[in-house]
């Protein structure tokens, strides 16, 4: 496991954005940001398990986060936009934005795909990474150190048969964050770097691995260490790289 020791206060004063917060491992993600002291933005297309986060991170008495229902298969840039003009209203900066939100897509050849579920799941794990972070950067520009994590997988680093369009949009989102950091690399205080979070016990991972016993996989929870210290200021000098929580 990734070992690093998170202070308990590390994010404190931070705004975190999160797709895919409502379970798994934004969820996870959600609930570790804010109990180091992070006001979390929870992004998903469930407003009822978005809610369930928002109350649970209440509960703990961490500070309150905001909750922003997307659709990110059918959000428009405007809709992006309008979200950054609100977060810029409210906290006039962004620390920390984690790509998160995926859909595993059909597991078949590439050739058997059928073009629907190519554009539907591109629309998901590219399109709406791509306008998130362009519409982010003036909020991203504003934080003294910010970071860009893009939640990835060992298929988008090396293409495995049957993985279909999933593997090839988690390439897609590599090549995204290569670009985004060499352009940044000392013109901002902005890093992208990529994290593949490795097997994990989601819904996702059951998916893909029907026949796999769930409790062989770690618990999101207990990967969150590497997102911590790629959020935190720690690796503000980390910039470009693709990392494994595992």
């Amino acid at each position: 496991m990734f070992d690093y020791q998170a202070p308990q206060n590390l994010l404190k004063d931070r705004v975190i954005l999160i797709t895919g917060a409502g379970d798994g491992i934004g969820r996870a993600c959600a609930l570790s940001c804010a109990g180091h002291g992070a006001t979390v933005v929870l992004i998903g297309r469930t407003p009822s398990k978005l809610e369930a986060v928002y109350d649970e991170i209440e509960a703990s008495g961490f500070p309150q986060p905001a909750l922003c229902p997307l659709n990110l298969e059918t959000a428009l840039e405007k809709d992006y936009l309008d979200l950054a003009d609100q977060l810029f209203d409210t906290f006039g900066k962004l620390d920390g934005l984690v790509h998160n939100a995926a859909l595993l897509g059909p597991r078949t050849m590439l050739d058997n795909v059928k073009a629907e579920a190519w554009l539907q799941l591109m629309q998901v794990n590219v399109n709406a990474p791509f306008l998130l972070s362009k519409s982010m950067m003036p909020l991203l520009r504003a934080a003294p150190d910010a970071s860009v994590v893009c939640v990835s997988s060992s298929v988008g680093r090396k293409g495995k048969a049957f993985w279909g369009p999933y593997a090839v949009s988690k390439f897609a989102l590599e090549g995204m964050m290569q670009v985004f950091a060499d352009e940044q690399e000392g013109t901002s205080a902005i890093r992208f770097n990529s994290l593949n979070p490795g097997a994990t016990r989601t819904s996702m991972r059951a998916a893909a691995y029907p026949g796999e016993a769930p409790e062989t996989n770690p618990e999101p929870a207990q990967i969150m260490p590497a997102f911590l210290y790629l959020l935190g200021p720690d690796s503000k000098t980390v910039n470009g790289q693709a990392l494994d929580a595992q």
